[in-house]
């Protein structure tokens, strides 16, 4: 695919911050979120809106210290996203359910406050993610000494001579990837630095270790109280493969733990599997969101 379709971007301010919002498609069609991942940015879902085949009115926003929303420029808490989608969904869905989406750590930000909030959520997409590893009370003191470490000098991203240095960098760590998709996701997920060196919009900031242990036990609290139907997306080839291949009774044990689910498979495809697969990703989305 050497085209893409137009997108469009407005700042809002949500809880304070300025956030950049990326749309597609007719104000008035249906209203479908998609939220990206852990060092990624509102434009990674591109390639599945351009698979679409229905028209939808698709609102991504990039989260708070990514793409082109404000940075913080220090450690960030996770539960502000929780307070962020809230504050998105007042904004543009007010009177009603909205359709979820959400890749890797969006899933994570989806699921949970569809547990919290399930009269919010019409319906629910989880795009290659079920949860992180546990972690154990014992974990605590070097996960609190090594944020503490990590605070005394700011951490920097990887920096590219030029946006093609980059795509060639994405190239590389997919190879599933079509180089005019990386050289889309280089242009409009990248930013200028002061040295002139071009990087991930991402604030490295998010790439410290959180002094918070994650809580399986929590989480699964959250996914038993999902009112929605929902659909896990899983690539073969990526994190929940990966992550569960050796651990069937704690896969079985996260998936039981949702009233309505569908499971769909994606061929062929890694962990970003928007990037790599968009069109079955598409389909899979609209065959669950559509199907009444």
């Amino acid at each position: 695919m050497d085209w893409f379709s137009a997108s469009r971007c407005e700042q809002i301010d949500v809880r304070g911050l300025r956030y950049n919002i990326r749309h597609w498609g007719p104000q008035e069609a249906p209203l479908l979120f998609m939220l990206h991942g852990w060092m990624d940015s509102s434009a990674t879902f591109q390639f599945v809106v351009d698979a679409l085949a229905s028209v939808w009115h698709v609102v991504a926003p990039d989260w708070r210290g990514f793409g082109a929303s404000e940075w913080l420029g220090q450690p960030y808490w996770f539960a502000d996203y929780y307070g962020d989608l809230e504050r998105l969904l007042d904004h543009y869905s007010p009177d009603r359910p909205a359709r979820l989406v959400g890749h890797s750590m969006g899933a994570s930000i989806a699921s949970i406050y569809a547990g919290m909030r399930p009269s919010r959520v019409e319906r629910l997409v989880m795009i290659d993610f079920l949860g992180l590893l546990p972690t154990r009370p014992a974990d605590a003191p070097a996960r609190i000494a090594a944020w503490l470490d990590e605070l005394k000098d700011a951490p920097r991203m990887r920096g590219y001579r030029d946006a093609a240095a980059m795509a060639r960098r994405l190239l590389v760590a997919d190879p599933r990837l079509l180089p005019e998709r990386a050289e889309f996701l280089a242009a409009n997920g990248s930013w200028l630095r002061s040295d002139g060196a071009v990087a991930m919009a991402c604030d490295p900031w998010h790439k410290t270790v959180s002094p918070n242990l994650y809580r399986i036990e929590e989480v699964m609290a959250c996914w038993q109280a999902i009112e929605a139907p929902v659909l896990l997306l899983t690539a073969d080839q990526g994190y929940v493969h990966d992550r569960f291949a050796d651990a069937p009774d704690d896969y079985r044990r996260r998936v039981g733990c949702f009233r309505n689910l569908q499971i769909v498979t994606i061929a062929d495809a890694g962990h970003n599997v928007q990037h790599d697969q968009p069109e079955q990703v598409a389909a899979a989305l609209e065959s669950f969101l559509l199907d009444s």
